[in-house]
């Protein structure tokens, strides 16, 4: 499939898309190497966190919010 195919696709089966590729791509965690950026960014994330700067949200009322956000 070319991508001027891919972007005739309606939005949920381009999600559908995307959610097979990422699953195979984190099947072979190996294979790919973190950017440094991220380990700078999680750092961060986690003296943010532990210094309280973060407010933390359920996870299924997370899903809940994103899911109607996106419907």
């Amino acid at each position: 499939m070319s991508i001027a195919e891919l972007r005739k696709l309606p939005a949920d089966e381009k999600l559908k898309i995307i959610e097979a590729l990422w699953s195979d791509l984190a099947g072979d965690e190996a294979a790919f190497d973190s950017p440094a950026w991220h380990e700078t960014a999680l750092r961060e994330t986690a003296s943010d966190y532990a210094a309280g700067k973060i407010e933390t949200v359920d996870w299924e009322a997370a899903k809940k919010e994103l899911r109607q956000r996106f419907e």
